[in-house]
């Protein structure tokens, strides 16, 4: 006997995620911190078609500043594992989206700088609070 077993979102299509979460990418294993969540997939129809995998578009899409890198990527939650390294994401739009560091939910601190792919923001950041610590890099 077959039996197929289905993970199902919840019908709201809440996300699991939040921006500011850590994540990594389950199938090639980068790391990054998600700055803005779709409800649905909101991209153009031929980028989609030509994503390897094609996962539903039927489920929370984010958007990913990749550590140690300049990319930002657009993936499907499915695609997405909880990153608890505690290690601080390297992105040079970091600063530009997030004013600090919440290191008890191991979260970036999400700002009112609008996410508007392909477009300047319409002012700079916000600067961080006066007693803002930016997170301990990582120790080997």
């Amino acid at each position: 006997m077959i039996r197929v077993v289905q993970e199902c979102q919840a019908e709201d299509n809440q996300p699991k995620f939040q921006t500011g979460d850590i994540i990594t990418h389950k199938r090639y294993g980068y790391r990054g911190v998600i700055v803005h969540i779709d409800p649905t997939f909101g991209g153009e129809e031929n980028w989609y078609l030509s994503y390897q995998t094609q996962p539903s578009k039927e489920q929370p899409w984010h958007f990913v500043l990749v550590d140690g890198n300049q990319q930002v990527t657009y993936m499907a939650e499915e695609n997405l594992n909880r990153d608890h390294s505690a290690n601080p994401v390297v992105h040079p739009m970091l600063n530009l989206f997030f004013s600090g560091f919440n290191s008890e939910l191991n979260r970036y601190i999400r700002n009112d700088v609008p996410w508007t792919p392909g477009q300047p923001p319409d002012a700079p950041p916000p600067l961080p609070p006066p007693n803002f610590q930016p997170p301990k890099p990582p120790t080997f």
